[in-house]
C-alpha cells in the first residue's frame, strides 16, 4: 500500500507541471551511443509518448554518429573527423542519408507500437536550410544552418502529433548537407519558441568533478557557463553540449536542460518534480 500511495503522490506533484506545459513545445534531442541501446531507447521513447498524451507538444532530433561510423568501416572507409565535425564526402554523404532515414523510420515505428500518434521528417522534407560550412580546411558537405522552415513544423505539432526530425540540410543549391544534430535541435527550439530545449545524453549534467555525481549542478546560468568554461570544468565533449543549451536560451527558449538518459525515466523526472535529475540552464 505504502508503494501505491507514494506512486500517487507523485502523480500529484506533476499536476501543477502538467497545467503549466500544455500545448508548450518541447525540443528534445536523442542520439550518440544512448540511441542504440534497445532499453535506454525504449525508457525514453515512453517518456515522450507520455508527455505527448497530456498535450505537450513534441518535436525529436535524433543523431546517428555510431550507425554511420560503423557502416562507412564496413564499407571499408574510416570515418574522418576535424574539431569534432565528421568531414563527409560524397560517399560519406550518402551512407549518413541512408543511415539517418533508416533510424528515423525506427524511432517512428516504435512511437507507433507505444501509441504514440507520430510523424517523421527526413532530409526530404527540406526544413532545415544551410550554407556550406567554413573551416580551417574543406569538410565536405557540412552545412551550417541558416534558417529552419517553422511552418512545416507548426503544421505537424498543431495536430498534436510527436514530430522526430533527420539532421540533414539543404543548401539553396539543393545540394544536401550532414548537419551537427545537436545545431538542429537548438535552432527548431529557437524558430519554434519553445518552451524547454532537452539534450538526453550519457551523463548526469554538468559535474563540477566529473568522477563524483554528487557534484552535479542543478541550475546554471549564462554567466556560471562562461566562468565554468574559463575555470575548465567544462571540457571537451561537454562544451558542444552546453554550447547547445547557451544557444537555445539566446534564441528565446526559456530553459534548456542536459540530463542522463540512462536514468529510468529520466524526461519525466527532470520536468514533472520539484528537484528535477539533470542540470537545467537559465538566463
Amino acid at each position: 500500500m505504502e508503494d501505491i500511495i507514494k506512486k500517487a503522490d507523485i502523480l500529484v506533484e506533476a499536476i501543477p507541471y502538467i497545467d503549466k506545459f500544455r500545448r508548450k513545445i518541447f525540443v528534445i534531442k536523442y542520439g550518440g551511443s544512448i540511441l542504440h541501446d534497445d532499453a535506454i531507447r525504449r525508457g525514453v521513447l515512453e517518456d515522450i509518448v507520455f508527455l505527448s498524451f497530456v498535450g505537450i507538444r513534441i518535436i525529436l532530433v535524433h543523431g546517428g554518429g555510431p550507425n554511420i561510423s560503423g557502416r562507412l568501416r564496413e564499407m571499408g572507409i574510416e570515418p574522418q573527423f576535424h574539431n569534432g565535425i565528421r568531414v563527409t564526402d560524397e560517399k560519406t554523404l550518402q551512407v549518413v542519408i541512408k543511415e539517418l532515414d533508416e533510424i528515423n523510420d525506427q524511432i517512428v515505428k516504435e512511437l507507433r507500437t507505444l501509441g504514440g500518434d507520430v510523424t517523421g521528417l527526413d532530409g526530404d522534407e527540406h526544413i532545415i536550410r544551410v550554407e556550406k560550412k567554413k573551416s580551417d580546411r574543406d569538410l565536405g558537405f557540412v552545412g551550417t544552418i541558416t534558417n529552419i522552415e517553422f511552418k512545416r513544423l507548426a503544421r505537424r505539432v498543431r495536430m498534436g502529433r510527436i514530430t522526430v526530425v533527420a539532421p540533414l540540410g539543404e543548401s539553396v543549391e539543393q545540394q544536401p548537407h550532414n548537419v551537427n544534430a545537436d545545431e538542429v535541435a537548438s535552432a527548431i527550439a529557437s524558430s519554434m519558441r519553445a518552451e524547454k530545449f532537452v539534450l538526453l545524453t550519457d551523463v548526469p549534467g554538468v559535474l563540477r568533478d566529473p568522477k563524483d555525481p554528487a557534484t552535479l549542478y542543478s541550475t546554471l546560468t549564462t554567466a556560471d557557463v562562461e566562468q565554468l568554461k574559463k575555470n575548465k570544468v567544462v571540457t571537451g565533449g561537454m562544451i558542444p553540449k552546453v554550447d547547445s543549451c547557451m544557444d537555445a536560451l539566446r534564441g528565446g527558449v526559456p530553459k534548456s536542460h542536459i540530463i542522463d538518459a540512462r536514468q529510468d525515466h529520466a524526461l519525466l523526472l527532470e520536468i514533472f518534480t520539484d528537484t528535477g535529475i539533470g542540470t537545467q540552464f537559465v538566463q
